[in-house]
């Protein structure tokens, strides 16, 4: 008899040749916000910023890249595994390796939306049609033609190529805007392919299995992600469609601050703070998501250099204390996953846990690294606390290649593949918050602090972000290091747009990455 259990926890267009357009003619940023349905007005409103003409969209041209987007940069995890996919022959496109890189001769466009994440926080707060809205601006700008040069550009260039096919490389934006952009996509006759990262992360978990085995799945996802159920629900169609039979029980742990830290959201992160402060929105002693004192032992926090914000001098006396460092948060989530497990009185074992989102495969060896100590902790009795509850090898699932996979078999069955095209074309941009706009709140590091990004309204049609390139401008050095040691070849790519691009001349050489 097949049964599953399900336990959550908190969570190109009409013109594309070379130009530049002064915003203000297109009821832009400079002019006052406009009440409407984002859908509605990139279909149908030609005089506004946001129109595609898809009367005229080339979706058919094989030469045109591929767009892949994500809440910020983790997403680029997923473009490494699509960049290093070697799965089949070139040629014929046969299923075997063959030594050559199967997306060579592609060329994408990536998307970081920094400006408006963490996106795992908008269903929190009631603000799912704004999370909605940034999710098809997403989508607008991959099949648009529009980019600023830089932050401080005031007038939009229209020389980016449209795409081909849409990757959502965020696991929320996949829960939860997917069928979104489908939708938008078939009112406005397009045939454009749109893949997420979900179904390629359930299929790749069940895949590590065998069809009659038992076992508990981890999710550890974004809050939203968790919150939206996609992997429960994905999970118990694909087990059934595909005859799993095994005992199934699925736990999930919302790892609120750990994308944040990555991407140093200062809400979460702050190498800087030696002291708490007011504006932290992590896990704390008295928060929505509580550190639980109780287990202070088994979260083994690393309290040097900072990465524990705590208001003595002592660990124990704390009545403020902060986490500000992505490994840290990894703790905590994991611990409170096992907690979560051990309470359920279960007798299972949990053998994989699915990287739900797009930024925690840069923390995998992290993760490891701290699952293996929680297989050996001993409680104060000198038992080990979580042993009968987990295999000593925890499988980590990474969604990414699957996603790859799915890319591959798309433009493999519609003859989409490019016959003579370059992967050093490819393009990275990011958006940053528009000061142009005089209805943005904008902070001092040039952010939109907590209470103006998830208190904006959905239907106020205006440009809050700029889309940019990729620089030393609005990515941090420490996050370019982690790049270049954890995605070399994306970074690489990184480094030959800003370098050789016609779209990042305008850059200072000390910003180029």
């Amino acid at each position: 008899m097949r049964h599953i259990k399900i336990i959550t926890s908190i969570m190109a267009v009409a013109l594309w040749t070379s130009c530049k357009q002064n915003t203000g003619t297109q009821k832009s940023a400079e002019q006052p916000s406009k009440k409407g349905d984002i859908v509605n007005t990139i279909i149908n409103d030609e005089d506004n910023f946001y129109h595609i003409d898809f009367k005229n969209y080339p979706s058919n041209d094989k030469t045109l890249p591929i767009g892949v987007f994500d809440s910020g940069t983790g997403g680029l995890t997923v473009l490494k595994a699509i960049v290093n996919y070697d799965e089949n022959q070139n040629d014929s496109h046969k299923n075997g390796s063959d030594g050559e890189l199967d997306f060579n001769k592609e060329s994408f466009i990536y998307l970081g939306d920094q400006a408006n994440m963490p996106y795992g926080n908008y269903s929190g707060v009631g603000k799912g049609d704004l999370l909605n809205e940034h999710i098809i601006k997403d989508a607008q700008f991959l099949l648009g033609n529009k980019y600023y040069s830089n932050a401080l550009d005031p007038s939009v260039n229209t020389d980016k190529q449209p795409v081909k096919a849409l990757v959502i490389a965020c696991n929320t934006a996949t829960a939860y805007g997917k069928d979104y952009i489908e939708e938008f996509l078939k009112k406005a006759n397009s045939d454009i392919k749109v893949i997420g990262v979900i179904d390629a992360g359930v299929r790749g978990t069940l895949e590590s299995m065998s069809k009659d085995e038992d076992a508990i799945v981890g999710v550890l996802a974004t809050a939203g992600t968790v919150a939206s159920k996609g992997y429960r629900n994905t999970l118990l169609r694909m087990k059934d469609e595909l005859g799993y039979t095994g005992k199934i029980e699925v736990f999930s742990q919302g790892g609120v601050g750990i994308a944040e830290a990555v991407d140093e959201d200062p809400d979460y992160f702050d190498k800087n703070l030696k002291k708490p402060r007011e504006a932290y929105k992590g896990p704390s002693l008295d928060g929505e998501v509580k550190i639980d004192r109780t287990l202070f032992d088994i979260y083994n926090f690393d309290f040097d250099d900072s990465k524990m914000l705590c208001d003595s001098e002592k660990s124990d006396d704390c009545s403020i204390l902060q986490i500000n460092d992505a490994k840290n948060y990894v703790r905590y989530h994991l611990v409170t996953l096992m907690e979560q497990i051990r309470q359920s009185k279960t007798t299972n074992k949990l053998k994989s846990i699915i990287l739900g989102c797009t930024h925690y495969p840069y923390m995998t060896q992290e993760i490891s690294e701290i699952l293996e100590e929680l297989y050996s902790y001993r409680g104060k009795n000198g038992k080990f606390l979580y042993r009968d509850l987990m295999v000593q090898d925890v499988k980590l699932i990474d969604p990414a290649v699957d996603t790859a996979k799915e890319l591959f078999a798309h433009l493999k069955g519609q003859a989409l593949f490019n016959p003579n095209g370059n992967i050093d074309e490819s393009e990275f941009y990011i958006s940053v918050a528009n000061r142009d706009n005089a209805a943005n709140v904008i902070d001092q590091s040039g952010r939109f602090p907590y209470d103006f990004k998830y208190g904006r309204k959905a239907g106020e049609i205006q440009e809050y972000v700029k889309v940019v390139p990729f620089s030393r401008d609005n990515i941090s050095a420490d996050i370019l290091s982690r790049f270049q040691k954890q995605i070399p070849y994306v970074y690489e790519l990184m480094q030959h747009f800003n370098k050789t691009s016609e779209k990042t001349k305008d850059l200072k050489e000390e910003s180029k990455i």
